[in-house]
């Protein structure tokens, strides 16, 4: 992914509100498959982290990006921002290079 491509999911995150929390139980196998439908249906999902969540942000967002296959866009504060791209139904088209 360029760094334009990832720019302009920034710029469409930042529009979205979090749909998805997580708490102090971090990061379940519910939560998990809950994002993973989400990036289905969506693409482009932002996540919260709670202030009782003892876990670091950066590695909430790598195990979930691990495990749901998906790329990381960013991370701000609290705030994770994932993108996977549907191969059956691309809602989002992302700008090419030139």
């Amino acid at each position: 992914m360029t760094s334009r491509q990832r720019a302009y999911l920034k710029s469409l995150a930042s529009k979205e509100n979090a749909i998805f929390q997580v708490g102090k139980a971090s990061v379940t196998p519910d939560l998990t498959k809950g994002i993973s439908q989400a990036l289905k249906a969506r693409e482009l999902v932002k996540i919260s982290v709670l202030k009782n969540c003892m876990d670091d942000p950066k590695e909430i967002a790598q195990m979930i990006g691990e495990r749901t296959k998906s790329q990381v866009i960013q991370i701000i504060g609290k705030k994770i921002v994932f993108y996977k791209p549907s191969k059956e139904n691309p809602k989002i088209l992302l700008p090419k290079d030139e």
